[in-house]
């Protein structure tokens, strides 16, 4: 009784034309943390993912890293 072949087409077809094919990565990227976050708070795991991190670092240091070595003289070689 689920979904078929022709309905899932019409509801994607339907998200396309309502948000642009730009806008729907960005809503399946959101709606997968969403669920990953839901499912964590009833499994009970409390663990952050901040906590995963070696202390002392950044959350964005990669990007960070990115803009250094972009600016960095050594690369403008």
């Amino acid at each position: 009784m689920g979904l078929k072949l022709p309905e899932i087409l019409l509801i994607f077809a339907a998200l396309l034309l309502l948000f642009g094919g730009s806008r729907l990565p960005q809503l399946g990227s959101s709606l997968g943390s969403a669920l990953r976050n839901f499912k964590r708070g009833f499994s009970g795991d409390e663990k952050d993912e901040v906590s995963d991190k070696k202390p002392g670092t950044l959350s964005a240091s990669t990007t960070v890293d990115k803009d250094v070595a972009a600016k960095s003289p050594s690369h403008n070689a």
